[in-house]
């Protein structure tokens, strides 16, 4: 026996016949040790210690944690290939576009507006009392009007006798309204939005509206007061079916394109009338002051009919008002030099032909909106248009 040898623990054997060892039996010098650990495989890659650095082009094993998943816990992180990433985290969202006070908001560099959570009409109201950009002027318009409605009702009324009963009555009709005019836009914008060309538009409505009625009453009676009373009345309804109809968004080619109507109306009735008069057949006083009181509101209701089909910009709008008149000013004056006066109607013929045909051309011919894409290429046909235009 060694007298330094370990002593050994017993070991089941794989043989079922080998005798159990005793403590009498000789022992082999050549035996091997009995061990107690498991044989080792030689072809088994040798084994390192968790540690660092990390194996290389090991796999990890099946109970580790995806270190992307985990980013937190350490011990598992390896360099093994991750998941891909999201290929929803790599695309771009569009964003809703700009408003047209977005753009002029952002190019003024003026904050927007902050939402207090009061809405008009979609839009933040702008003040506790005042709706929108055009509310001020909207009630100052109809705080005027009432009170020259009343003022000059009660003064046509009386023939302007200004004794003290007339002037009790003139004052309490323009105090009176005033008052109403007030009190019934204040409401009305307080309840609705109100943008400047609304606003703007209908202080050249009310007149068109006043002179509409006054020239259809005129037709019937020549009676002051009730002249009076009907341009003030259609006054009125001229203001209060431009906030009613139109809106308190109500476009700004719209708007200008009615009121285009109007001044062209006035214009072309003007220059009718001077040709039949200077032809031949005279013209009263009278049928001259219905004629012109009469065209504005029938110029501005036809254009107003036309907004529902078209929708021209206002720069062509605008186009189109400075073309037509100065072209027919232009020929009105050139025409009546050459011919020797203005007593003869062929200046006022070329005139309105000149203009009509100046806004024509203009208006259909001239269009901003060209799409350079759509030139005229290899293999497009010669009818093709370069762009499409409002009015067909």
């Amino acid at each position: 026996m060694d007298p330094y040898a370990q002593p050994q623990t017993q070991q089941p054997s794989a043989d079922p016949y080998a005798q159990p060892p005793s403590s009498t039996q000789p022992v082999d010098p050549y035996a091997q040790p009995p061990q107690t650990q498991q044989p080792v495989d030689p072809y088994a890659q040798p084994q390192t210690p968790q540690g660092y650095p990390p194996a290389q082009n090991a796999y990890p094993p099946s109970d580790a944690r995806d270190p992307a998943r985990y980013p937190g816990d350490s011990a598992t992180a390896s360099d093994a290939p991750t998941l891909p990433p999201d290929p929803d985290s790599l695309r771009t969202k569009p964003q809703s576009p700009l408003t047209p006070d977005d753009r002029a908001m952002a190019k003024r560099g003026v904050p927007p507006i902050e939402d207090t959570g009061v809405m008009l009409d979609g839009r933040p109201r702008q003040g506790p009392f005042l709706s929108g950009p055009g509310s001020f002027t909207f009630i100052v318009h109809h705080t005027t009007l009432g009170a020259l409605g009343g003022f000059f009702t009660q003064a046509f009324a009386s023939d302007f006798n200004f004794d003290k009963s007339s002037r009790e009555a003139m004052l309490a009709g323009t105090l009176i309204g005033a008052g109403l005019g007030f009190g019934a836009s204040s409401w009305w914008q307080f309840n609705n939005w109100v943008d400047r060309p609304m606003a703007t538009f209908s202080i050249a409505n009310s007149v068109v509206g006043g002179m509409f009625t006054a020239g259809l009453m005129d037709l019937f009676t020549q009676d002051a007061g009730v002249l009076t009373w009907s341009a003030f009345l259609g006054a009125e309804l001229g203001a209060w079916l431009t906030a009613g109809i139109g809106g308190g968004q109500l476009p700004l080619n719209d708007g200008l394109l009615i009121s285009s109507g109007a001044g062209w109306g006035a214009a072309y009735s003007a220059l009718l009338l001077a040709i039949i008069h200077f032809s031949g057949t005279p013209v009263s006083g009278k049928t001259w002051r219905d004629t012109l009181l009469l065209a504005p509101g029938i110029g501005a209701g036809a254009l107003a009919l036309a907004t529902m089909r078209y929708n021209p910009t206002p720069s062509q709008i605008v186009r189109a008002n400075i073309f037509g008149g100065g072209v027919g000013a232009v020929v009105l004056l050139l025409s009546g030099v050459v011919l020797g006066g203005f007593d003869q109607s062929t200046p006022y013929v070329l005139s309105f032909l000149g203009s009509a045909g100046a806004i024509t051309t203009v208006s259909l011919l001239w269009e901003e909106s060209v799409d350079r894409s759509a030139l005229k290429m290899a293999g497009r046909s010669e009818k093709d248009r370069p762009y499409t235009n409002v009015w067909w």
